[in-house]
Parts: C-alpha cells; structure tokens; sequence
C-alpha cells in the first residue's frame, strides 16, 4: 500500500503497519527528567515493573540537558523521600553544593547528576530506555493501550497497566486526547524559554555563593552596558572549583509545540551568549571568562496542563490550602518571567502573595483517562499555580507521589481514580527522610 498524499489538505498518510511490541510493564514513565526520575524510582520500589522512557542519552532532562544547574524548593516537610535520598547521593560523590537563598538552594554538577540518577534508578530495579520519544498512543475504553515510540530501533509498540506523563509539556495526555490548558488566561502568552550557559574564569573577588555576589554582577552589566535577554540574570557558583552558572537568557514568544521556534531560540540564544561573554571579557579582571559548555535542549517554561480531577488555583496559593490527599508542601513563590522583551522586569510575582500549600494526588490524575498519571509542569493547575509549584524541587514528590498511586492501582487491581489519595500521602509523610 502506497502513501497517500492530499495537496488541497497538505497531508501525508501514514501507511497501516504491524509495530513489535518491545515490551509490557506495570508502569510506563515517560520523560526521564525531575519528575519522571521520582515517578519510576517510587512505582519500581513499590514492585511495579516500571520503564523510564526518555529521548535525551541520559537521564535528568532540565537538570542535565538543560544544565539548570540549581535546585529550588527542595527543603523542607512535605517532599518525600526521593529528593532527600538525592541531594545526600550527590553529597556524597562532591556534585552538590550549597548556596544562601531563602528557598533553601543548592547547585550540582550536571555530569554527577546523570550518574547518581542511573544509579538510583538502576538500584530499585527500573528498567530505562534513552535515545527514544513517545510519538503516539493507542487508547480504548477510556484508557492508553499503548504508547508507540520512535528511536534508532525504528518504530515499537510498549504496553502497561499505568502511564505516567513526566514530559514537561503534556505530550502523553495529549496524544491520549485530554483536555489542557496552555499560557496565560487572558493573552495567551507564554513565559520564555531560556538555554544556560557553564562560564569558568569568574574573578576570584566574586562572592558566587551569595545572593549579593549575583547583585553585584547585575549592576556591573548595568553600568558597563551589558544587555541581556533576562533582566534579573542568575549567576552562582557550581561544585567544580572554578566553574559557574550563568542564566541570563529569555527567548521570547517561544511555543512548547514548535519544533521550529525551539530551533530558531536556540540558535540566537548561543549566538546571544557568546557575544555577551566577548563584552564582559572588556571589563576589568574578566579577560579570563569562558564558556565550558551551553545546555544542550532549551529550557521550556510552559507546556501543555493536563485536565485533572482537581485543577490547583490561585485561591488555593493565597489561602496556603491543605488537603486529605496532599501529597506536597510548596513553599515557593509565584515566579512569572517577563511574558515579552517590553516588560523589562525579569520576572514578578502577579501580585499573588502565597502560603505554603499543597498540591493533592487528584491533580496528578487524569481526569478523562484513568490510568494517566501526570506530575511536573503539566500537573493540573492554573497559569498562576504554575508559576509557583513547577521548580523541580516539587517536580520530584510529585513524580514520587503519582508513582506510589501507579504502583498501588496495579497491585489493587483498580484505576488511578480509585486508588486511596488519603493513603498514598500518608506513605509520603510516613517515608520522609528527616532533615537535620
């Protein structure tokens, strides 16, 4: 059978063919980043034959890929246990170090951060599957049969009882049909994109551990007549003697569905980033500076939000909401970058002053597929909502709480929907690792 092609409707049909079926799990999770990493490690040590499917060669997504460099927001009751196991691993293996910020940071070797995540994952017995995408599903009865992938192996077929949409931008659920919501309420309009540059030769005299140290550098641009995409650009030290994080890029207008606009960001934003680092290198004491490495996947602040059966609010950050099934404390503010180039801010808070609140199992669950789970940005929330719970330091109990409720449907014998929110965020309280 021949593909047929329809100029007037400037399509291409796609032949009918048998696909292999490479393989049938408990639970399936794809993207292999923050919130993927604590889905697959929390479904695995629950007993669930759990995949991790994730396009990138390695493990980590805006961590590694994206070199985001610092962690926020991971401190504190009410993140399980998979964060704190983390942040001691990389302890341990001298990938962390840590930063004075009030939302208890801490920045880490990305090449660090790739292996102690294969480990963790490795360890509980997750079975992992890089250099491959989800490109389709196959739905029946109002659940996902299937997801169909794309890699060097050619086109496969992988089946589970569960699926866990960890991708950042809802591609799972959208692809299964649900409903979603993108940008802003009113304009639609999406916060920027960003790529991260690793400089080494900052001047010695600069305090890089301390938010006045990245202040200071601000003002130095100010004055010296540095422009940068991002008005608040982020500067702080990393692990490796000598090397440090540089995050002044914003690309503007960028959709999360557009292959073309991430490619266009992605070419000026380099473009951008050397051309800075050739003016700072003018100013006194910075001739040294160099960039080591820019990331290698743009990082997307806005993605597609999955319809749950509890969409978070605003009114939900304002009143500091509390849930039977909450299943993580947010501490995090509202952080809304500049929509467009015109604002000239950086990043504000709305006007929405928060609480600490919780975001509860149903919004990690479908509301209109009932075995897809979904945790990190395309949780269910609202613009504002978004803003505040999407740091990866939420992303992780998230992915750990929606694997837990993953691993326990399989093991009922229920849907998602079914699964006990109450006890599935008792298990996160229960599990915590204490800080000291």
């Amino acid at each position: 059978m021949s593909a047929d092609r329809s100029e007037r409707n400037h399509t291409f049909r796609e032949p009918e063919r048998d696909l292999p079926l490479a393989g049938h799990y408990d639970v399936i999770v794809c993207g292999g980043g923050p919130a993927g990493i604590g889905a697959a490690i929390a479904a695995a040590r629950t007993g669930a034959r759990t995949l991790i499917i994730e396009n990138d060669g390695f493990l980590g997504g805006v961590w590694t890929a994206g070199l985001l460099s610092l962690v926020l927001d991971a401190g504190g009751p009410g993140k399980g246990t998979v964060m704190s196991e983390l942040q001691q691993r990389l302890v341990q293996m001298n990938g962390l170090r840590p930063r004075l910020h009030e939302h208890k940071g801490y920045t880490y070797d990305a090449e660090i951060m790739k292996v102690a995540l294969e480990q963790m994952c490795m360890e509980v017995g997750v079975h992992i599957r890089l250099y491959t995408f989800a490109a389709q599903v196959q739905t029946s009865g109002g659940r996902i049969q299937a997801v169909i992938t794309e890699s060097v192996s050619g086109r496969e077929a992988y089946t589970a009882e569960v699926f866990v949409d960890c991708t950042g931008n809802g591609a799972l659920g959208f692809l299964a049909g649900c409903s979603y919501e993108s940008g802003h309420p009113e304009t639609g309009a999406f916060q920027p994109a960003s790529i991260t540059a690793i400089v080494s030769g900052v001047p010695s005299g600069i305090d890089v551990d301390h938010p006045e140290g990245t202040l200071g550098v601000r003002q130095l641009f100010e004055r010296s007549g540095i422009g940068t995409s991002y008005r608040q650009p982020g500067f702080f030290g990393l692990p490796q003697e000598g090397y440090c994080s540089f995050g002044f890029h914003h690309a503007y207008g960028v959709r999360y569905d557009s292959a073309a606009d991430w490619t266009e960001a992605s070419i000026q934003a380099r473009n951008e980033l050397f051309a800075a680092v050739r003016q700072i290198r003018e100013l006194p004491g910075w001739s040294s500076l160099q960039i080591a490495a820019t990331s290698s996947r743009i990082g997307i602040r806005e993605g597609r939000r999955i319809a749950g059966i509890y969409q978070v609010t605003k009114e939900d950050l304002q009143a500091g909401s509390v849930f039977e099934d909450g299943i993580c404390t947010v501490y995090f503010p509202v952080d809304i970058h500049d929509l467009d180039h015109k604002a000239g801010t950086g990043y504000s808070n709305g006007g929405i002053r928060t609480k600490p609140y919780q975001i509860p199992l149903r919004s990690l669950i479908s509301r209109e597929i009932l075995n897809l789970g979904m945790a990190g940005r395309c949780a269910s929330g609202d613009f504002y909502a978004h803003a505040s719970y999407r740091v990866t330091g939420n992303s992780v109990p998230m992915g750990e709480a929606i694997g837990l409720a993953a691993a326990t449907a399989v093991q009922m014998g229920c849907t998602l929907h079914e699964v006990n929110g109450a006890a599935v965020a008792r298990q996160m309280r229960d599990g915590e690792i204490q800080e000291k």
